[in-house]
């Protein structure tokens, strides 16, 4: 069964506020902020936030299934601003897109919205390389991975 790109009760909520700071994103990822996310100065911690947008991504990339049997894939780079310290409980929606198709790459950018502050609480950004499995060489999106990306985020190829 394939997965939704936005959950019902997300996409309803989004739907209803134009002005929502996700309302533009295609794919939004639902995530439970847990009590052991926290560190002793009582929010989650900065490097709790990676493992958010990796479990976004991961959402995103089998959305569109670029993960298969031949393909796998290394983090190239990663970064995250913290706009507003987050506690347990809370429910964050990603927002995951791609800022960037390259020939073997994905530039994903996150918009991390906290529901109980009703607002934008860190952005981040990722580099995504897709690797052959057998050689691990690099491994081309081909041109119809990259359409769907396109369809999926109602964006045009260059």
């Amino acid at each position: 069964m394939e997965a939704v790109a936005i959950f019902p009760e997300i996409k309803e909520a989004l739907s209803a506020d134009e002005s929502h700071p996700l309302h533009d994103f295609a794919v939004v990822y639902s995530q439970q902020v847990e009590w052991g996310d926290m560190d002793t100065f009582g929010h989650v911690n900065n490097v709790v936030y990676y493992e958010y947008a990796q479990n976004a991504r991961i959402y995103y990339n089998r959305k569109l299934n670029l993960f298969n049997e031949q393909t796998s894939s290394v983090m190239a780079a990663s970064s995250c601003q913290y706009l507003k310290s987050v506690t347990y409980p809370d429910q964050l929606w990603i927002g995951v897109k791609a800022k960037k198709i390259g020939n073997s790459s994905l530039v994903h950018e996150y918009t991390y919205y906290s529901t109980v502050q009703k607002q934008i609480v860190a952005i981040g950004e990722s580099v995504l390389v897709y690797l052959d499995k057998l050689s691990g060489q690099k491994k081309p999106i081909s041109e119809s991975q990259k359409l769907a990306i396109a369809a999926l985020e109602n964006i045009s190829q260059d």
